[in-house]
């Protein structure tokens, strides 16, 4: 009786934690290539609420994003494999972004405005939001160490996922495993 009861415990704080519609196991099966360094949690992490600043240096927080899936990268204007990520991601955020799903972009640590407005020019991309950690603080509360770092964040507001390094975001692979979770 007593694991029953603790069976049932389980899956109901497990159904709080992730949407019920994703389908970690199945995704976490899905790696291949790159996605294989996409590491997921035995247990998810609450993503903190810090703000950090728009490209116009209005605060926002993660809650702007409440009730979507997010893939938040976090790079750097002088990071070589963000250089070679951020289309990808873009590309990403052209196929499946929208109501459910959003690519969420943040430079974090020294970054100048003008500087990441060329960055995004030289690369082509128009897509993705230029979002400002100067003082790397959402990047020290989310426990961020080297660029690039991407993590998998759900509807709830909890981080599932993480990916150290650069990855094909646009492969057909990390799509799939984006579905899955989202549902889609």
């Amino acid at each position: 009786m007593k694991h029953w009861t603790l069976a049932v415990v389980y899956t109901a704080l497990t159904a709080l934690a992730i949407p019920a519609h994703a389908d970690v196991g199945t995704a976490k099966a899905l790696r291949d290539g790159d996605m294989r360094k996409l590491q997921f949690h035995a247990s998810t992490r609450t993503v903190p609420d810090t703000e950090f600043m728009t490209f116009t240096g209005a605060p926002i927080t993660l809650d702007a994003y409440a009730g979507k899936w997010v893939l938040l990268n976090f790079w750097a204007t002088w990071c070589a494999p963000c250089r070679k990520e951020m289309p990808m991601l873009a590309d990403l955020q052209t196929e499946l972004g929208g109501d459910t799903f959003e690519v969420v972009t943040v430079a974090t640590g020294r970054n100048p405005p003008p500087a990441m407005e060329a960055f995004f020019d030289k690369i082509g991309v128009t897509n993705l939001p230029l979002y400002r950690d100067p003082k790397q603080k959402l990047a020290r509360d989310m426990g961020i160490l080297g660029l690039p770092i991407t993590v998998v964040i759900d509807p709830k507001g909890h981080e599932i996922a993480r990916l150290r390094g650069d990855a094909d975001w646009s492969s057909d692979n990390a799509k799939d495993i984006l579905q899955t979770l989202i549902g889609d």
